[in-house]
């Protein structure tokens, strides 16, 4: 089940097909495919190359695992996360290690490694949907996160279910048009909330 965006302006067909289901297929992710995920994010760009993202792994198959980190998310991803194959926690590092100054684009370069690790997904045919729904302070007991580091989302990985094995009110949310801001409403010159004119030609 595909669902690309209805760009206004060109992009990469990766870019058009990444989206973030909430149904996932019984097909088993295998330890490969994972690790070409991690290694995609490992390669993300990240200010003075710091690399400051963590990820804590768990498979469905290691029942145990999979279930501690499901239990750190809200119930309501609980519900549908507990489809998934993988489970991912990402974690940030807020220091830079070559001078233990705060590092205030942490959060920032964890997320350009979700996304990078995203695109990767959509060109293996698996999808991700990134959580932040989930206790922070659970997960940082449950798995001893030290301090100076940060919990920052819950990533789900799997394949994309067959539409037709979903439930009809599924299958409708599943389906609905994928939205976005117009550019207009985003991109600015001059002073803040001026279109800029590149958006007329």
């Amino acid at each position: 089940m595909e669902k690309p965006a209805k760009t206004d302006h060109p992009v990469d067909s990766l870019i058009e097909r990444r989206w973030s289901p909430r149904v996932f297929s019984d097909r088993e992710v295998g330890t490969d495919a994972i690790l070409s995920l991690l290694e995609a994010a490992r390669w993300a760009a990240s200010a003075y190359n710091a690399q400051p993202w963590s990820f804590i792994v768990a498979r469905r198959q290691d029942k145990d695992e999979f279930e501690r980190l499901l239990g750190c998310l809200v119930p309501g991803n609980q519900e549908w996360a507990k489809g998934a194959h993988v489970l991912m926690l990402t974690v940030a590092k807020l220091t830079f290690s070559h001078n233990d100054k705060p590092n205030a684009l942490a959060i920032h370069d964890v997320g350009q490694a979700a996304a990078t690790m995203a695109i990767q997904a959509t060109s293996m045919g698996l999808r991700i949907h990134q959580m932040s729904g989930f206790d922070a302070a659970k997960a940082r007991e449950t798995y001893a996160i030290p301090d100076g580091y940060e919990p920052v989302t819950v990533i789900a990985v799997g394949y994309r279910a067959d539409e037709d094995s979903m439930p009809e009110d599924v299958r409708e949310k599943e389906s609905a048009p994928r939205q976005r801001r117009p550019l207009g409403e985003i991109v600015f010159s001059g002073t803040w909330g001026n279109s800029s004119p590149i958006l007329s030609g």
